[in-house]
C-alpha cells in the first residue's frame, strides 16, 4: 500500500512540477547556477557584518546542509543506483543544474518573508512566503506544507532513516555475522552494537537539540564542513585509483539515462521512467531543492540582502548532488557494486564501492567510509529537528509547550528508530517529502515572477 501511494505522490505529474519550478526559475534567473555560482562560493565563506538574524549565514548553511548532506548521499544515490541503473544518475543530476535555481529561490523568498521579534528569535520558511507571499486566502496551502514537515521529521527523514543508517553502519562494520544477538523482534536479531550505538547517539542529539539553534549551528559549522571535505577527499581518491575505468563509467551513465537495458543487462524492472522517477525522487531526498526545508534555517541567517543569502542558499545543492552524490555515484559505477548480483542494499552497496576501489584495506576504508555515514546522518537528525520545530512553532503559533512535547516525541524516535524495521520507513519518508514539495514548489512558481525583478546580481 505504501508503497502504490508512494507511486502516486511520486508520479509523472509532481516529478513534472518540480522540473518545471527549476526550469522556470533558471530562464527567470537567467541561468545563475553558471553566471552567478563563483559570488556565490565568495559569499559562502564571508558573512556580512552588519546583517539581522540570529546566527551567521555560513551558520545558516551548515544547519540546512547539516539535513541535505546525510544518509541521501550515501544510501540515498546508492538506493536510486540500484533500483534506477547508473542513469538515475544522470537525472538526479539534472534535477540537482535546475534545482539549485530552485534553492535560490527558497533562500531568497525565506530572508524577504521572515519575521523578526523583539528579541531577535527569527521565524520563517515557506509557510511564511506562502502566506504572506501568495495572500491569506492561502494560509490552509502554508498549513499542509508545516504539517507535512513536522510529519517528516518525526516519522520520515528525520529519524528512524538516520538512526538506522548509523546503526546498521557501525553493526557492519563491528559486527557484520551478527554474533552478539541480545534479543530478537520477530526475525530481526538485535546486535549489542546496535544497542550500544543506538543509546549513545540518542543521548548525543538529545543534549544538542534541547539546546535549540544556537547549538545546532555551532555543531553542524564544525563537523558538516569536516566531513565533507573527508569524503570528498576519498571520493576523489576512488577516481584517481580508478581512472582508466572513468570514462566507461561516464558512458554507462549516459546511456543508462535514456537506454537503461543497455547498461543494465536484462535485469527487470529498470526502466526510462524508473531511472528518472528514482534520479529524481533521490535528488531531492538528498539536496531537498524544492522540498521547502532549506529555507527554515535560511531564515534564521544574520543577513539583510536576500540576493545575497539566496546565492549562499544555492551553493548546499552544488555541494551536495553536483559533488557528493556525483563521487558516490561515481564510486558505485565504476566497482559495479549496483548490481543486484551481488545482493547487496543501501550503505552496503556504497560501502562495497569504497572498499573495492581505495587504495587501503577493506577494514581501513570500510571504517573511513562508516565514520563519514555516521557524522552525516547525526547532522541530519539535529537539522531536521530545528525544521520540525519551526513547522509545530507556526502551526502552535509561538506556544512553547508545544515545542516541548514535539522535542521529546523525536527525541524517543530516535531512541525506537534502531529497533523498527527500515524498509518501510524509506518509504514513508518518501512519501512525506513529497507531499511537502508539493505546497513548497506551487508557492515558488507563484511567486517566481517577484524573485526575478528584485533579484539584483550588482
Amino acid at each position: 500500500m505504501l508503497n502504490k501511494i508512494n507511486d502516486i505522490v511520486w508520479g509523472v505529474p509532481l516529478i513534472a512540477l518540480i522540473l518545471f519550478c527549476g526550469i522556470l526559475l533558471t530562464i527567470r534567473l537567467r541561468g545563475l547556477q553558471i553566471t552567478q555560482l563563483g559570488k556565490a562560493l565568495k559569499y559562502m565563506v564571508k558573512n556580512e557584518e552588519d546583517g539581522t538574524g540570529e546566527i551567521s549565514s555560513f551558520a545558516a548553511l551548515c544547519t540546512a546542509l547539516s539535513a541535505t548532506i546525510g544518509t541521501g548521499n550515501i544510501v540515498g544515490v546508492a538506493s536510486a543506483i540500484s533500483t534506477g541503473g547508473p542513469g538515475a544518475l544522470f537525472w538526479m543530476e539534472v534535477a540537482a543544474f535546475f534545482g539549485m535555481a530552485t534553492k535560490y529561490a527558497e533562500g531568497f523568498l525565506a530572508i524577504k518573508y521572515r519575521e523578526i521579534d523583539e528579541n531577535n528569535h527569527v521565524l520563517g520558511g515557506p509557510f511564511y512566503y506562502i502566506e504572506k507571499g501568495m495572500g491569506k486566502k492561502f494560509t490552509w496551502l502554508a498549513k499542509c506544507f508545516a504539517v507535512f514537515g513536522c510529519l517528516a521529521g518525526l516519522l520520515g527523514i528525520g529519524t528512524i532513516t538516520q538512526i538506522n543508517g548509523i546503526t546498521s553502519a557501525i553493526q557492519n562494520f563491528f559486527d557484520p555475522n551478527k554474533t552478539q544477538v541480545i534479543f530478537n523482534i520477530g526475525t530481526i536479531g538485535i546486535t549489542l552494537s546496535t544497542i550500544i550505538a543506538g543509546t549513545i547517539v540518542t543521548i548525543c542529539a538529545a543534549l544538542v537539540i534541547i539546546g535549540g539553534i544556537k547549538r545546532i549551528s555551532k555543531v553542524a559549522e564544525i563537523v558538516v564542513p569536516f566531513m565533507a571535505i573527508v569524503y570528498f577527499i576519498l571520493g576523489i581518491l576512488v577516481i584517481i585509483c580508478n581512472i582508466e575505468l572513468v570514462p566507461g563509467a561516464f558512458k554507462a551513465i549516459f546511456i543508462g539515462a535514456f537506454n537503461p537495458q543497455a547498461v543494465a543487462g536484462g535485469i527487470v524492472g529498470i526502466t526510462i521512467k524508473t531511472a528518472i522517477q528514482k534520479g529524481v525522487a533521490r535528488g531531492i531526498f538528498s539536496n531537498e531543492a524544492g522540498l521547502g526545508s532549506a529555507p527554515i534555517a535560511v531564515a534564521a541567517a544574520s543577513t539583510k540582502d536576500p540576493v545575497r543569502q539566496g546565492l549562499v542558499t544555492m551553493t548546499g545543492t552544488f555541494i551536495d548532488t553536483i559533488i557528493i552524490c556525483t563521487i558516490t555515484g561515481l564510486a558505485i559505477v565504476i566497482t559495479n557494486a549496483w548490481n543486484p548480483e551481488l545482493g547487496l542494499a543501501g550503505a552496503e552497496i556504497t560501502m562495497y564501492a569504497f572498499s573495492e576501489a581505495l587504495p587501503f584495506s577493506s577494514t581501513i576504508s570500510s571504517f573511513l567510509l562508516m565514520s563519514c555515514l555516521v557524522f552525516f546522518a547525526f547532522t541530519t537528525i539535529l537539522g531536521w529537528d530545528y525544521y520540525a520545530e519551526k513547522c509545530i512553532e507556526y502551526l502552535a503559533k509561538g506556544k512553547k509547550n508545544y515545542i516541548k512535547i514535539y522535542r521529546i516525541a523525536y527525541i524517543t524516535m530516535i531512541f525506537i528508530g534502531p529497533y523498527m524495521t527500515v524498509a518501510a520507513v524509506w518509504t514513508i519518508a518518501d512519501i512525506f517529502n513529497g507531499l511537502m514539495a508539493i505546497p513548497n514548489t506551487i508557492a515558488l512558481i507563484a511567486l517566481s515572477k517577484i524573485v526575478a525583478q528584485e533579484t539584483n546580481f550588482n
